[in-house]
């Protein structure tokens, strides 16, 4: 009784608007102390230590400057630009240039918010401007900028296995093929819509010769793709762990900015600023949620959701939909780390018990919670548009353009939920 209570507390002030992190160590504090006395909290100093001595967390700030620089110092505009010119010239080549470097982006940065606002600041401006349909646009947009959620180096990726205890290398190898098929399957949709409604997404006029175009690509394109197969070679090569990794990754990102020539110190004191307020975000939301999961746990409601759940009918495959339902319901309202931290640790005792496989348990978490950031109404990533969109466009035109984008998703996460020995690495 007592964690139905403490959830449904903190989810309630959730829905009101309340700061995550307070919310989790408020509503902790009082129940724990109302129902267990002032003695749990003894061992939150341990708690917190471990947190701050956990070597595969680092990984999330470093990763998150990566990402940053390349956004700030514009090389992530370059490489939009140059892959637009490079497949504007046939019927939806903006629209399959903006999946290709919401790819790109997804796999240098793994931040879902800064790539849709990047894509929808540089890219749709372009599309409209050249008479896209505009829920295709939107919803192109939308769904590249969501890749991050699933294409390593995804942040929640790292999390995941930070709170499932399961190597982050294994999950990155894992998300590749899930990953890539999305990529696939939306350029698909947009080249087949190309050619069955080319008014829909008209050719980009470009007055550059193919050579100069191909130049102009291998320049912008070519670089940052090295840095992402070091960064993600070396872990899976066994040469780096995801932490020294992400320390290349930030290193490198520097480098090629100064290589580029927009490098500079008040841009570099402009990122560092913009990562450490994410990163105290991810962090004080995790120490909240860490005092939240004590209180859970030795109030013995851990064993409650577990028997529950073993002795509903169907076993594993009753469990994992009830999960997948109970995260995808959760995504309209609440942040993905929120559900990370908050939702995850009670699932995973019960998946434990089910002898389910955590990589591919985490990598349907992760794809699911990726689909909640399109679903109407209440999406982040269309909130991430409608932010840099033109006052003029609808928030239902956003909704009507993702429509095909989350099938797609819905397809991608059956195929990895029913194929999963053919479609991730484990």
């Amino acid at each position: 009784m007592t964690g139905l209570v403490l959830f449904g507390i903190a989810l309630i002030c959730l829905f009101l608007g309340y700061s995550v992190s307070f919310t989790f160590a408020g509503v902790s504090l009082i129940v724990g102390v109302y129902v267990l006395g002032f003695e749990l909290f003894e061992f939150m100093p341990y708690r917190i230590m471990s947190i701050m001595e956990n070597t595969i967390l680092m990984a999330v700030p470093m990763f998150i400057f990566m990402g940053i620089v390349l956004q700030k110092t514009g090389l992530a505009e370059r490489l939009l630009e140059s892959a637009a010119k490079l497949f504007g010239g046939i019927p939806g080549g903006v629209a399959v240039s903006t999946i290709i470097v919401g790819a790109l982006l997804a796999a240098s940065t793994g931040v879902v918010g800064a790539s849709v606002v990047a894509m929808g600041v540089i890219s749709l401006p372009v599309m409209l401007k050249n008479n896209y349909h505009q829920p295709t646009a939107a919803g192109v947009i939308c769904a590249s900028g969501t890749l991050g959620q699933i294409i390593p180096p995804s942040i929640i990726l790292i999390i995941l296995g930070d709170v499932m205890g399961v190597p982050v290398g294994d999950l990155f190898r894992a998300a590749i093929i899930p990953g890539m098929l999305l990529v696939v399957f939306y350029t698909i949709y947009i080249l087949v819509l190309g050619q069955f409604k080319p008014d829909f997404m008209p050719p980009l006029e470009v007055n550059e010769s193919k050579r100069e175009l191909l130049m102009q690509a291998l320049k912008d394109i070519v670089p940052p793709m090295i840095l992402i197969l070091i960064v993600l070679g070396s872990i899976f090569a066994g040469i780096a762990t995801p932490t020294e990794s992400a320390a290349i990754g930030a290193v490198g990102a520097i480098i090629l900015s100064i290589l580029y020539g927009t490098f500079s110190f008040s841009k570099l004191h402009e990122v560092s600023k913009e990562t450490v307020k994410v990163t105290s975000m991810v962090f004080a939301v995790l120490i909240g949620a860490t005092a939240f999961s004590m209180v859970f746990s030795y109030s013995g409601s851990e064993y409650l959701i577990e028997d529950f759940f073993l002795e509903l009918p169907g076993g594993t495959w009753t469990f994992i939909a009830f999960a997948m339902i109970a995260i995808l319901i959760l995504g309209f309202f609440i942040d993905f780390i929120e559900i990370a931290f908050l939702v995850v640790p009670i699932l995973l005792p019960v998946a434990i018990a089910l002898d389910i496989n955590l990589v591919w348990f985490a990598i349907l978490i992760s794809m699911n919670l990726q689909t909640s950031f399109l679903t109407p109404p209440f999406g982040f990533s269309l909130f991430y548009l409608k932010g840099v969109a033109p006052k003029w466009m609808k928030t239902t035109t956003i909704y009507k353009g993702v429509i095909p984008f989350i099938l797609m998703q819905i397809l991608v996460l059956l195929l990895v939920l029913i194929f999963p020995e053919h479609l991730i690495f484990s």
